[in-house]
Formats: C-alpha cells, sequence, structure tokens
C-alpha cells in the first residue's frame, strides 16, 4: 500500500534476502501479512558469500529443491600442517550436500513471491526514522512505514546497527574458489586442513562433491600473514582431495565476514528484529550458518506473527537471544581454544589427540552428530 504522501505501508520489512530473509519472509507472507523483502543485490545469483554446506539435520527438517543439490557426502577428512597422517572419518549416513546457491535462492525467492511476498532488487537499506524506513532503489529513494523490520543484513547488519541490537564482533573472514570437476571413482568428501600459517583460528578446505570443487581459507583477518587472497592461493597450490583435477583458468569467487562469536544476547526490541548471520547465528566452532538461519527463522516468523495478530510488540520479548546462547557454551569454549593455536607445531601436537579413539569419537559428535541450532526453547 502506497499513501497521498508516497510512503509504503506494510507489515514487515525484511532487509536481505539470503536464505534468513527469504524463509522469514515467506512464512510471515503465507500466513496473511503483507511483506516486503529488500535486497541490495540486483540479482540473488551475484556476491555469493556462503560455501552452501547443508547438514543432515537440515536435510530431514527443511524441503529444498533436490535438483539444487549436489551428492551426498559421507566422509570428512581431517589433515594437520603438512598434510601427512590425515584422519578420515565415515558415516553410515548421508551427512552433507553442497547446495548449488544460484538455483536455490531463485527457487526460494520464487516460492516468496508465490507466498505474496513483493521483492525489491537492487534496492539499498539506507535506514530508519521512527517506524519509517529509507531504502534507495533503481528509481531513488522510496520510504516505508512498517510495523516490524527484520534485520537479514548479514555479519556487519546496520538495521542491527538502527534498532539499537546487539551486533557482531568476533569474525572470521573467508575466501573460496569453486568450479566443475569431472566424475571420479573416490567417494564426495569434505576435507579440512589445520594449519594456522594458512588458515589462523580456523580451517582451510576442499569440499568435492564429484561435481563442484570449493576451495577456500578462513581465519582472523589480522592474523594472515600475506592477506587472505595469497592464502587461498597458496592453498589452492597443493590443497587435498583434488587428485587428478585441473583447476580451470575461470573459478566462481565467494568470501565474506563469517560470525563465531555465537548467537547475539539481544536481537530483538520493539521495533523488529534479526536473523541470521545478523543474529550471529552460526556455530562458533563450524561456522556452519545455514542450518541455524532456517531454524531461527521459523522462531522469528512465530514471533512476529503472534506480534501482529495481538497487536502487542511486547510478544519480541519472547525472541531472547541470551536464552538460546546458553546452548552454544560448549562450542563457544572450543572456538576460544582453536583461536589460540597459532603455530603449527601447537596444530600438529593438538592433531595427535585426533588419532587417539576418544579423539575420533569427539570428533565424529562434532561432523555427524544428532544436534543441530537450539529449540527447546523455541517451540
Amino acid at each position: 500500500m502506497t499513501s497521498r504522501s508516497g510512503t509504503q505501508t506494510v507489515d514487515v520489512l525484511v532487509v536481505g534476502a539470503g536464505l534468513a530473509g527469504l524463509h522469514t519472509a515467506t512464512l510471515l507472507a503465507e500466513r496473511g501479512h503483507d511483506v516486503l523483502l529488500a535486497e541490495r543485490r540486483p540479482s540473488l545469483a551475484g556476491a555469493i558469500r556462503t560455501t552452501g554446506i547443508f547438514v543432515r539435520k537440515t536435510l530431514d527438517d527443511f524441503q529444498l529443491p533436490p535438483e539444487c543439490l549436489g551428492p551426498p557426502i559421507r566422509r570428512v577428512v581431517l589433515y594437520p600442517p603438512g598434510l601427512r597422517r590425515p584422519v578420515t572419518l565415515d558415516s553410515d549416513r548421508d551427512e552433507y550436500r553442497v547446495g548449488d546457491m544460484a538455483p536455490l535462492y531463485a527457487a526460494a525467492a520464487v516460492a516468496a513471491a508465490d507466498a505474496g511476498v513483493r521483492m525489491e532488487l537492487g534496492t539499498r537499506y539506507v535506514g530508519r526514522r521512527a517506524d519509517v524506513y529509507t531504502l534507495d532503489g533503481p528509481d531513488g529513494p522510496v520510504r516505508v512505514r512498517a510495523r516490524y523490520v527484520v534485520g537479514a543484513d548479514g555479519a556487519r547488519s546496520r538495521v542491527a546497527r538502527d534498532l539499537a541490537l546487539d551486533r557482531n564482533d568476533s569474525l572470521l573472514v573467508g575466501a573460496e574458489e569453486v568450479f566443475a570437476v569431472p566424475r571420479s571413482a573416490e567417494p564426495p568428501a569434505f576435507h579440512c586442513v589445520l594449519d594456522p600459517s594458512l588458515a589462523p583460528g580456523y580451517l582451510a578446505w576442499v569440499v568435492n562433491d564429484g561435481q563442484h570443487a570449493h576451495v577456500g581459507v578462513a581465519g582472523y583477518a589480522h592474523r594472515f600473514p600475506d592477506g587472505l587472497r595469497r592464502a587461498v592461493a597458496r592453498f589452492g597450490a597443493s590443497a587435498p582431495g583434488l587428485h587428478g583435477v585441473d583447476r580451470p583458468a575461470e573459478v566462481e569467487r565467494r568470501g565474506g565476514p563469517i560470525p563465531v562469536g555465537g548467537l547475539l544476547r539481544r536481537i530483538s526490541c520493539p521495533l523488529g528484529l534479526l536473523v541470521g548471520d545478523a543474529a550471529g547465528a552460526v556455530s562458533p566452532l563450524t561456522a556452519g550458518g545455514l542450518d541455524p538461519c532456517l531454524r531461527l527463522s521459523e522462531h522469528a516468523a512465530d514471533v512476529l506473527d503472534e506480534a501482529l495478530r495481538s497487536g502487542r510488540a511486547a510478544a519480541l520479548a519472547r525472541y531472547d537471544g541470551a536464552e538460546l546462547r546458553a546452548s552454544f557454551r560448549g562450542r563457544l569454549a572450543l572456538r576460544r581454544g582453536l583461536a589460540q593455536v597459532r603455530t603449527p607445531a601447537v596444530a600438529a601436537a593438538a592433531f595427535s589427540l585426533l588419532r587417539t579413539p576418544v579423539g575420533r569419537a569427539a570428533a565424529r559428535r562434532i561432523l555427524f552428530g544428532d544436534r543441530s541450532f537450539p529449540t527447546r526453547t523455541v517451540a
């Protein structure tokens, strides 16, 4: 709806069309609410930042287009610095699948439009004044009066700033190259390299599912000795899991910040709430964010639906990051421990524990376990 002053009026303005924003918007529209979704990218196929790894719990609980998913992965190979004597872990279940994110976003956008979401691409969020939000689109500034706003605008959320909510202050930066690979007799596998001289505070990885390879590095920005781009190039020159694969001249490049401080405490206020990376809904240890973003988005839609139907903004108080954050204590402790591994010698010593039965069992629980984003207080 547009008023005489030229200001659009909606129930909910969602800023950001990643999976978190698309899912939240779709759920709200399906419940009969008027939803406007603003996305700064002119195309959802551009500037993809996520590797797109979906874990088994996500695949079990959410309807994702099967044609947008790569082959199942059951094997994880863990490497110390130097890549010698890796630890191979095999599951008897399909544990991971890598999404082809451009068509997956396109399918999610179609579902959102079918539900009634109005989507404005190439439209940047500028700021707010009271309950009026300014967007800058292809045809110039747009004013939107919204009962609630949803910040799905990434790890450095401007909506969080404007709502005076918590913001991420513990960030990794990551980058990867994606390219097609020929079919191989080797099983699809997820290769992880623990080497702080290459990936300070996190991992380097190769995901080779027999269709595409994702070759990437992530870590704390200030600890890369020669910068992230050179780290990716250095790793790509000797990355494991690519035997017989020639890297093409043209590759897709992805990258961006990754919040690893755990779910933020204050992620809602009477004006709106945060979802996805903006809320810190990323595993502090594995940096996986797709399962948390979908599950937290469902909670967000439930809370907003209650607030819209009851006319009580106080309903948003139930969207409490501090309560949910308690379930991340163990992973936050492991994140702090991983951040302290600063030399290859220390990494090699720590890696020796993975070769013990106890270490292998712990790794299997982390990589193949049934836990996902906490739902105990969400239901």
